[in-house]
C-alpha cells in the first residue's frame, strides 16, 4: 500500500528549500549559536513543530537541528546542550524550548542554553497544572517542571511480582539493578490527565488527585523475556485508550470516586491482510479527523480509524526504515 503523506525525515527537509518564510533580522539574531549546515543526520529520532512554526529534529547523539524556514542550524554540546542525545521536545507558554536527553534537561531561551537542575527531595508532591511539562529520562521516575523547577517525583510502588507473576530475566523485580519504574512515555489525554509508561512496572494515569494503575502483563516482561516498555499513551475517537500495544485497548470507567478500567480486544490479527509479529507502537498521534497513526521499529506506519487497522510499508531502496517516532504538524503533514 502507499500514502502520499508519510514522508520521513530527509524527504521533509528536502520540501523545505521551497518554502518562502519571513524571517526579520531580530528572529535571525535570536540564534547565535550552533552552526549552519546543508542537512540532516540519518538518525533523527524526535521531530518537534514549535509555536513560530519552526521545526527541531533531535537526533541520536549528534546534537539537535533547528530549521527556521531558511536555514538549517544545528546544535551541540559546543554551545551548551548538556548531551547530544536527544529524547524528547517540548516548549513552554513563554516559547522556550525543552530538550529531554538521557543525561538532563536543557533549556533553549533563543539566546543560550542551560541545565535545569532538579530537586530531589520524598517531600515532593504530585500536582498536576496544565502548565506543567513532564520529563521521564534520566529520573528516578519523572520528573515535573512548573516553570521554575524542576520536581523528581516516584510513582506509587506496587507489588509486582505479585501483579505479574512472573520475573525479568530470572530475577524478582524487586531486586533488579535497574529501575522498573523507570518512565519511557508520558501523554496526556482529553481531560488533562497524565498517563505514564514505564519499562516494567505497566502503566498510570493520574488525574491530579489519585492514580489508576494498569498491572497488565503485556505492559510489563513478555513470555520471551523482551520488555517493550510502554512508550506512547494513545486516545482514540470512541474514548479508548492504546497503550503501547495493539494487543488490547483500554476503557476508563467513572464510578461516583471511584476510577477503574476494562480491559477489551484489540487489533484481530485474523481478520486483517497483514502480519504483525509483535503488536507494539512505539510512537504514535492522532490526526484531526481522529485517526491514530503508529509506527514499529520493522513493521512500518500503521493507521486506525477507530474501525480497522492498515498498514504501511515504509523503505529507502530495498531495505526497510527503521522507524523511531512520528509527528504531526500544523499543516496535517506527517
Amino acid at each position: 500500500m502507499k500514502t502520499n503523506i508519510i514522508i520521513i525525515a530527509l524527504l521533509f527537509l528536502t520540501s523545505f528549500s521551497s518554502c518562502q518564510g519571513q524571517t526579520n533580522q531580530q528572529q535571525k539574531n535570536q540564534l547565535p549559536l550552533g552552526k549552519k549546515v546543508l542537512e540532516l543526520d540519518p538518525d533523527i529520532w524526535r521531530i518537534f513543530q514549535d509555536s513560530k512554526n519552526h521545526y527541531w529534529f533531535g537526533s541520536n547523539g549528534r546534537g539537535m537541528y533547528h530549521f527556521d524556514g531558511e536555514q538549517l542550524r544545528q546544535f551541540t554540546r559546543e554551545d551548551g546542550l548538556i548531551n547530544d542525545t536527544i529524547r524528547g521536545i517540548q516548549e513552554d507558554a513563554l516559547g522556550n524550548i525543552f530538550i529531554e536527553t538521557p543525561r538532563g534537561i536543557s533549556k533553549y531561551d533563543g539566546a543560550s542554553f542551560s541545565t535545569l537542575n532538579p530537586i530531589r527531595s520524598p517531600y515532593n508532591k504530585w500536582i498536576l497544572l496544565p502548565t506543567d511539562l513532564w520529563f521521564g529520562y534520566d529520573a528516578d521516575d519523572i520528573y515535573r517542571y512548573d516553570g521554575k523547577f524542576l520536581y523528581q517525583l516516584q510513582l506509587p510502588r506496587q507489588d509486582l511480582d505479585a501483579a505479574f507473576a512472573t520475573k525479568a530475566n530470572g530475577v524478582h523485580f524487586k531486586d533488579l539493578k535497574y529501575n522498573p519504574y523507570g518512565v519511557y512515555g508520558i501523554n496526556k489525554d482529553s481531560k488533562g490527565n497524565v498517563w505514564i509508561g514505564t519499562l516494567m512496572a505497566g502503566a498510570f494515569r493520574y488525574d491530579g488527585a489519585s492514580f489508576l494503575w494498569f498491572p497488565e502483563k503485556e505492559l510489563s516482561v513478555l513470555p520471551d523475556g523482551r520488555a517493550p516498555a510502554v512508550r506512547s499513551i494513545l486516545e482514540d475517537k470512541n474514548g479508548f485508550f492504546w497503550l503501547s500495544n495493539i494487543l488490547n485497548k483500554y476503557k476508563i470507567v467513572e464510578n461516583g470516586k471511584n476510577t477503574s478500567y476494562v480491559k477489551l480486544a484489540g487489533h484481530d490479527k485474523t481478520s486483517q491482510q497483514f502480519n504483525i509479529a509483535l503488536r507494539y507502537f512505539n510512537s504514535g498521534v492522532r490526526d484531526a479527523q481522529g485517526n491514530l497513526w503508529m509506527t514499529t521499529y520493522g513493521g512500518g506506519v500503521w493507521k486506525y480509524n477507530g474501525e480497522q487497522f492498515y498498514n504501511f510499508p515504509l523503505t529507502n531502496g530495498d531495505s526497510e526504515v527503521l522507524l523511531i517516532s512520528i509527528s504531526i504538524d500544523k499543516q496535517g503533514t506527517f
